[in-house]
């Protein structure tokens, strides 16, 4: 084969390649913006509140309702019903999820981080593949949902409820969880809130790190206070965030995963503990169990 063959070969290879590389960023950008549509969707039928006019706090306050001392630890208490614990869980008191479960049954309720794009739909199946690539309306799509690990009580009951987001490359769905590698970070977002219809539950984030994926932390259904335990020394020992908060086995916990980008090996996780519940209307109104 002479040189000029070979060259135009070489050619055309490279043009195939460029095409193929192209489509595929293509596709992957509308993939991003037809994910973006499906989820402003889900906000405009669920109602989700205004937060503009809300005046954000700057002062970090620990899960036990105190100003957070950096390195002291700060056990955290039981939480107990408040009426309002902060204004955000306020304004998420009264959403309305019969419009989402119309379009999907397998809605549990809302996922918001506050001052951050994460504020989405949180779906659960009965396995962990199903909405890996399926939006919260189950249609095809890389940026999949904000689903509830399928071993976890819906109902937030669990010591350890695990919730999964991919970190997608544009920031969407849990793609700024990996910002809380610095605890100034933290400071300014040192909370999340997750809406149901059994009320809104505000979670303290007291850790963020990198994680195997046979650490404690994955651990689920947890009954006894060994493992409890375990879980809490390893989500502390390890944080790569000074937040100064440690649960107690008493506590409820809830672990924020995405994958790292580096394989399968490891996830990045935030892990936050349940500061104050508010029930909504209609479990505030159901007449006392005699």
């Amino acid at each position: 084969m002479n040189k000029s063959k070979l060259r135009d070969i070489l050619i055309v290879v490279l043009i195939l390649i460029l095409l193929y590389c192209i489509g595929s960023l293509g596709y992957r950008f509308f993939q991003y913006h037809q994910g973006t549509t499906i989820y402003n969707e889900a906000e405009s039928l669920v109602n989700l509140p205004d937060f503009s006019e809300i005046e954000v706090v700057n002062e970090t306050m620990t899960a036990s309702g105190h100003e957070d001392v950096g390195s002291e630890e700060t056990t955290v208490e039981q939480p107990e019903e408040t009426a309002a614990p902060d204004p955000y869980a306020e304004a998420l008191h009264d959403m309305d999820f019969a419009a989402l479960r119309q379009v999907n049954p397998d809605v549990l309720g809302w996922i918001l981080m506050p001052n951050t794009v994460i504020s989405y739909p949180m779906v659960q199946a009965a396995d962990n593949d199903f909405y890996l690539y399926r939006t919260w309306k189950k249609s095809n799509s890389i940026v999949g949902s904000i689903f509830m690990d399928a071993n976890c009580s819906p109902d937030l009951s669990d010591f350890n409820t695990i919730i999964y987001g991919h970190n997608m490359n544009n920031g969407s769905m849990f793609g700024s969880l990996k910002k809380y590698k610095t605890t100034d970070y933290w400071a300014s977002h040192p909370n999340f809130i997750i809406t149901t219809d059994e009320g809104v539950y505000t979670y303290q984030i007291f850790s963020a790190f990198e994680a195997e994926l046979t650490d404690p932390v994955y651990m689920v259904r947890i009954n006894r206070d060994e493992e409890k335990q375990t879980l809490i020394d390893c989500a502390v020992t390890k944080s790569v965030i000074a937040t100064g908060i440690v649960p107690t086995t008493e506590d409820r916990i809830v672990t924020l995963s995405t994958c790292t980008g580096r394989g399968h090996e490891t996830r990045w996780i935030i892990l936050g503990v349940l500061d104050s519940f508010v029930p909504s209307e209609s479990e505030e109104s159901e007449p006392a169990t005699p």
